[in-house]
């Protein structure tokens, strides 16, 4: 969080945030607003009441969407996709309240604020602090978390893995400038040997969070859990989630150890954990295992897109995820 100073009365969100949205939070703004902007994103702010501290998180969809329709559909989106996923939840479970939304104001969104430490947090003490132990402890609430959400939200609809496919295409095209000839034909090869293969079938529709990144995941005390960003939540396989979760733990400690084995233990740990919530914990291992190589592949690609990071270091992803989906 970046401090930017105060919000001006003469400012519209003013008003809003005093009579619609502070109030749901205790609050009412009588003392003025401190601002911070959001590190993760230039359309993200933190709105702090002066005479409380209590916060509330606003997302602007137009400031980064030029086509206002279809901004202001994307946070209709996320309200509706909190409300939904809200309904699901367990016990030690948490999903940030959307406060409001306001077409008027760059297609605002209002979401609670709320406290945690972030998944990678306790990826890099485990790496760094050799805290494996707090690591393997959070990753079994995670576990609990998606398997609750999953579980509950199952509908009996066959996976659309054709409907999958096609995210995955897009990856390959985003990381196209990175790769080298014949490679794009191999991953495109790769991804019809799936299509034909009746695992990638087997499992039923549930609602997924569809961001299943490390930052999008604080922990509270024990095994409590919370969650937010849900834009890009819908029904898809479980694995969308679970296996982009297993990409992530890959890629952290590759990047930070350069051991490409070092996140096996904490994999296997989250997916067992995840498991365990099902009759048979084995049976459904053995069913998530056997379709996770796709998951994980289309994750290790997915963070290659990222210019940000080395060349020489996308390079070793991509090569990993050839790896990974050849199984």
């Amino acid at each position: 969080m970046i401090y930017q100073g105060h919000l001006p009365k003469s400012d519209p969100l003013y008003d809003y945030l005093c009579h619609e949205i502070m109030p749901q939070v205790g609050a009412n703004g009588k003392n003025g607003f401190r601002v911070f902007s959001s590190k993760s994103s230039h359309a993200v702010y933190i709105y702090e009441d002066r005479e409380t501290g209590e916060r509330v998180v606003g997302k602007f969809f137009a400031a980064d969407e030029p086509d206002f329709e279809r901004a202001k559909r994307k946070m209709y989106r996320e309200y509706n996709n909190i409300n939904e996923i809200r309904k699901y939840l367990g016990e030690n479970h948490y999903v940030a309240r959307a406060l409001g939304c306001n077409e008027s104001l760059n297609c605002l969104l209002a979401v609670e604020y709320c406290y945690g430490e972030p998944l990678d947090s306790f990826i890099l003490k485990a790496i760094q602090q050799k805290e494996e132990h707090v690591l393997y402890n959070k990753l079994t609430a995670l576990a609990n978390f998606l398997a609750t959400i999953h579980n509950r939200s199952a509908q009996p609809v066959i996976v659309d893995f054709h409907k999958i496919c096609s995210y995955y295409d897009n990856v390959i095209k985003q990381v196209s400038p990175i790769l080298y000839p014949g490679e794009a034909d191999f991953f495109y090869q790769v991804r019809e040997e799936y299509i034909n293969d009746p695992l990638m079938y087997q499992d039923q529709e549930v609602l997924v969070h569809g961001d299943a990144t490390p930052a999008n995941f604080f922990f509270g005390d024990d095994m409590y859990v919370i969650s937010f960003d849900l834009e890009r939540m819908h029904r898809s396989d479980r694995l969308f989630d679970t296996g982009r979760i297993a990409g992530e733990l890959k890629h952290f400690f590759l990047a930070y150890t350069g051991n490409k084995y070092a996140a096996e233990p904490f994999i296997t740990h989250f997916l067992r954990e995840y498991s365990g919530c099902f009759p048979d914990r084995d049976s459904a291992f053995s069913a998530i295992t056997a379709r996770l190589p796709f998951y994980m592949g289309k994750t290790l690609l997915r963070i290659a897109r990222n210019d940000y990071l080395s060349h020489d270091y996308r390079r070793l992803l991509v090569e990993e995820a050839k790896l990974t989906l050849k199984r």
